[in-house]
Formats: structure tokens, sequence, C-alpha cells
């Protein structure tokens, strides 16, 4: 089943709900994600930074095959 489908199946079952208990779990669910801290918010400047030459770098078509990253990098695996 896809995402969409599950969506879909879930606001059917939600929609139908009588049991207030449940209503007030999934009220906290919602809660707790949507406070949820966006993860990028707590990288470092040097982990932005990392990040940021790497998308340069591939941006630039400075990128290996995976072939050969394994090949250089086989004997540290």
């Amino acid at each position: 089943m896809n995402i969409q489908a599950e969506k879909l199946d879930l606001i059917e079952w939600i929609s139908k709900l009588n049991d207030n208990s449940i209503i007030d779990k999934l009220r906290h669910i919602k809660e707790d994600y949507t406070k949820s801290k966006d993860w990028w918010k707590s990288l470092s400047q040097e982990e932005i930074a990392s990040i940021n030459r790497g998308l340069l770098d591939f941006e630039e078509g400075r990128t290996h095959s995976d072939d050969t990253a394994r090949k250089i990098y086989e004997k540290y695996l």
C-alpha cells in the first residue's frame, strides 16, 4: 500500500473513532511531531560547511562512482 492510500485509510479510521483516549493520543503525537526541532538547526557551522562543500563538489561534477569509491576505501571497510 502506498503512502497516500495509508493516509486515506488512517483518515477514514480516525473519522469513525469515538474513543477519546485514542483521539488524545493522536493529538499528542501530532503535537510532538510539529514541535520536533529541525535537525539542520542542530548542526555545527563546521558540519554545515562540510555539507555545502559536498554539494558544491556534486554540482561541479567532482564525484566518483560507487565502484571507484569501493576500490579506494575497501582496505578500510
